[in-house]
């Protein structure tokens, strides 16, 4: 897992690191009872404080998604996906519909011009953070 990041400034760094490690979850790239890369590999590649990244996986599994196994690690939760779409669609309705909804209706666009442009494929692979820090 060697991945640039960006992290944005309108949300904390370990939620955004969360919203990464849910998109694992959700398109399969991480399985339920799959381990989570260590808290240091995580900080290594996505060179973060240690403690952020401990954060994250905190987060993670107060929402029931992962599971802390003594001297084993953290591993993906028998069910989390499911869990996981049940809420993301619901935030995505309540949280970035309405904005989706309004840009659609100031642009005049129908539903048949949507489904014209939209792409054949979606990708199946995390979005993931980019880094405006170059390495040295």
């Amino acid at each position: 897992m060697n991945i640039e990041t960006e992290w944005n400034d309108r949300e904390p760094i370990y939620r955004q690191l969360r919203d990464f490690v849910v998109t694992m979850i959700l398109d399969g790239t991480l399985p339920e009872g799959d381990s989570l890369p260590s808290v240091r590999r995580m900080a290594a590649e996505f060179r973060l404080n240690p403690l952020t990244v401990l954060k994250t996986y905190q987060l993670l599994v107060g929402e029931g998604l992962v599971e802390s196994r003594r001297g084993r690690g953290m591993f993906v939760n028998p069910g989390a996906r499911h869990l996981l779409l049940a809420s993301e669609r619901e935030r995505f309705l309540q949280e970035e519909w309405p904005r989706v909804f309004d840009t659609l209706h100031r642009l005049g666009l129908s539903a048949e011009e949507l489904l014209k442009g939209a792409p054949r494929k979606a990708g199946s692979e995390a979005t993931k953070p980019r880094s405006s820090h170059k390495q040295r």
